[in-house]
């Protein structure tokens, strides 16, 4: 096994002594979607026409809502977010860019040069989430 540590760039191939080691753009897609899922106030990703076909055929895209661009040993990476009412926007972003950096860097080996949050929308709460009386129970008490 070789002992020499080399930074992996998914647009090259890595050649070790055991053989190759190449890291697909899809990946990175995945690893940024998943990390910015996990973070308290984002609802969803926000895909295009593609991941709402994608969505409709049964299929579940765990890269929705991310573009990635690698220059060199470079990650430039565009997430595309839902966050829910009522949290804070710019707080909700540095967490997601917080933990995207860390799991892309971590599991990758590649330098996360940019990560651009674009709030696409924002999630209402569901009217059974809201305590609502209606006028029967009004009535019954």
């Amino acid at each position: 096994m070789s002992e020499e540590k080399k930074d992996l760039n998914e647009n090259e191939e890595v050649e070790v002594d055991e053989g190759k080691i190449k890291i697909a753009d899809e990946v990175v897609s995945i690893i940024t979607g998943l990390a910015a899922t996990e973070i308290e106030g984002v609802a969803g990703m926000s895909g295009g026409l593609v991941g709402g076909i994608a969505d409709m055929l049964g299929r579940k895209n765990l890269s929705k809502g991310v573009k990635v661009e690698v220059n060199d040993d470079e990650a430039l990476i565009d997430v595309y977010v839902v966050i829910d009412y009522g949290k804070s926007i710019p707080d909700v972003a540095w967490q997601i860019q917080d933990n995207v950096k860390e799991a892309v860097e971590g599991m990758t080996g590649l330098n996360v040069k940019t990560i651009n949050v674009h709030v696409q929308g924002v999630n209402l709460p569901e009217e059974d989430e809201v305590e609502v009386e209606t006028v029967e129970e009004a009535e019954e008490d």
